[in-house]
């Protein structure tokens, strides 16, 4: 198999198993909290990805600096975004939610611009205020005065997840490898939800056979192999763009799944804002970047 086969076969599988993660995460409901969830999702993500990574011989960090680096990363590409996720998927469908995450290889853009001097042109920032009025388009569709906080939690798990993309760029500079990057990423954010073990057993105790799986599923999918194999993609890709450009069909699968599963079907400001913030995000993507 070819190594371009294995980059496009390895990002679909990534976001394939990404896009499920929305409905499943609403299948458990109210059965598991949120924190638990984030709980599940991290500490299953660390112990899978220590086992892949001890058989793929990953290094030890370098430096013991480098480990404050790592916990920072824990929390935006780990702890702190499986929260925020799992917040917003509260009072989000499937397919807004993940609409609303689409707009992170935007947020990245702006921070790599601010970091390290990438360049955006007049095309580019067209896109990125296109980007903001599509999120602005989902936030106001129903009135100013019923704004759904699950936006806003959706927003921010896309700007901490674009922080973590961010530093996987410095740990790469670093002499990291993708694989590295990621296990000891996922080990600090398993880390910093141990203290909520007491809670997981407590709600797990309480919820059903179906939610247990679907958290258990979360925690070892969408959250371990899923993040193996995006960091085997970029890995062997010539390109990053080659791999991120497969987070464009990310709704499609998520609105896909959650109409199967749960049979949620998106209202028309879905459409609209979702129209917009995709299509800004592809023009970006393609026409954004560079001096034209």
């Amino acid at each position: 198999m070819s190594s371009r086969i294995k980059v496009n076969l390895f990002a679909f599988i990534t976001v394939l198993l990404w896009g499920s993660g929305f409905p499943f995460t609403r299948l458990i409901g109210d059965q598991i909290s949120s924190y638990s969830l984030c709980a599940i999702r991290c500490i299953l993500a660390a112990v899978i990805l220590v086992i892949i990574g001890r058989a793929c011989h990953i290094r030890k960090p370098f430096h013991r600096k480098d480990l404050l680096w790592f916990f920072l990363s824990g929390m935006l590409g780990f702890s702190v975004y499986f929260i925020f996720f799992n917040l917003g998927l509260e009072t989000l469908t499937s397919a807004t939610a993940s609409i609303v995450t689409a707009a992170c290889p935007v947020l990245t853009a702006i921070a790599v611009f601010r970091l390290y001097g990438e360049k955006i042109n007049l095309t580019g920032w067209i896109c990125i205020a296109c980007a903001f009025a599509g999120v602005a388009v989902l936030l106001l569709w129903n009135g100013v005065l019923s704004i759904n906080i699950g936006i806003l939690w959706m927003f921010l798990c896309a700007a901490v997840f674009a922080g973590y993309n961010v530093l996987n760029r410095k740990f790469s500079e670093m002499g990291y490898t993708a694989m590295e990057a990621v296990t000891y990423s996922a080990v600090f954010g398993g880390l910093q939800m141990l203290f909520m073990l007491p809670h997981v057993v407590s709600d797990m105790v309480s919820a059903d056979f179906a939610g247990n799986m679907a958290a258990i599923y979360l925690g070892v999918m969408p959250s371990a192999v899923a993040y193996y194999f995006w960091s085997r993609a970029i890995t062997l890709a010539e390109r990053t763009s080659e791999v991120t450009n497969y987070l464009f069909i990310n709704p499609l699968i998520a609105a896909i799944i959650g109409f199967l599963i749960l049979r949620e079907v998106p209202d028309i400001g879905t459409f609209i804002g979702g129209a917009i913030i995709i299509a800004s995000v592809i023009i970006f993507t393609m026409k954004g970047n560079g001096e034209r």
